[in-house]
């Protein structure tokens, strides 16, 4: 006989099969500029400019893009502005809009030139930024070995060290070692690099010169992504103080950018205040680049 299930008596595996409720999510408003529509399909397509931790970070930082966007593509138009566009070193054109918003920030946006006092007050602030870099000559032995192959490290390391040993007994076998171990094409010559300054090599290798003693073999390998080097500073030639004359033109560059930077972002603000702008918090926005 066909029996019924009383709902109230029902077991946790009766209740388990059923489907949970389904739960309406509030739709985001749209987004708009002065009645314009910036879709959800071309929020999509400009995330892919905007990398970030979440997925909601990049869709806010696109749609606050897309919004600046069509905030000073209004404003070219009721200037009734047009330009041509231009074509960069690498052969990149803009399109017909990007050159209509450089016409405009152009026309619109006064950057002013800093004055000397301006870039003195930074000179004096940073004077340790504005040196000439250190230069070091020196000489070293490769052993090979990826960051990844943990048996290969401990094998590299530890002939390294060896190597280490041998050469504190006899530093003139440098450049014999050199050519029977290292992987670097610089064991042709002894292992020397010639002189080479900051930039020049990994981050690693950098960090150890500034702390290696000259003209003697540096008693610890130094690991790098390329495995563990043999290191000797055969010299160290200090950078010095560059003159104010010489940076000037470096210090004004940067104080004209931040000043560009910062005349853009607030002709934004000033535009967005006079515009009617939903679906977006254009206040967070901290950027004056526009693509």
């Amino acid at each position: 006989m066909a029996t019924v299930l009383n709902r109230a008596h029902a077991t946790p595996a009766d209740s388990a099969t059923k489907p949970a409720p389904r739960v309406r999510l509030p739709r985001p408003k749209p987004v708009t500029v002065n009645g314009v529509s910036v879709s959800r399909a071309e929020i999509g397509r400009e995330t892919q400019h905007h990398p970030a931790a979440q997925p909601s970070e990049a869709w806010l930082a696109a749609a606050r893009a897309l919004v600046v966007r069509e905030l000073l593509l209004q404003e070219a138009r009721r200037l009734d502005l047009t330009a041509a566009p231009l074509t960069d070193e690498e052969g990149r054109c803009e399109t017909d809009e990007e050159a209509v918003i450089r016409e405009l920030v152009e026309r619109e946006v006064v950057t002013p030139e800093p004055d000397d006092d301006s870039c003195r007050r930074i000179y004096e602030q940073r004077r340790l930024i504005f040196r000439s870099a250190d230069l070091y000559a020196v000489r070293h032995i490769l052993i090979a070995a990826a960051p990844a192959d943990s048996v290969a490290c401990s094998e590299a390391r530890q002939q390294a060290e060896s190597l280490i040993v041998a050469l504190s007994a006899d530093p003139g076998d440098f450049s014999a070692l050199a050519l029977a171990y290292s992987a670097c094409p610089s064991k042709q010559h002894g292992g020397a690099l010639g002189q080479i300054s900051r930039g020049q090599t990994v981050p690693e290798f950098e960090s150890a010169l500034a702390e290696a003693p000259v003209g003697t073999v540096m008693r610890q390998p130094v690991e790098t992504r390329y495995g563990f080097h043999v290191i000797s500073v055969d010299q160290k030639i200090e950078g010095e103080e560059l003159p104010f004359e010489i940076v000037r033109a470096r210090i004004a560059s940067w104080l004209t950018e931040r000043s560009h930077d910062t005349a853009v972002r607030e002709y934004i603000s000033m535009l967005a205040s006079r515009a009617s702008i939903t679906g977006i918090d254009l206040e967070a926005t901290t950027s004056p680049h526009v693509r």
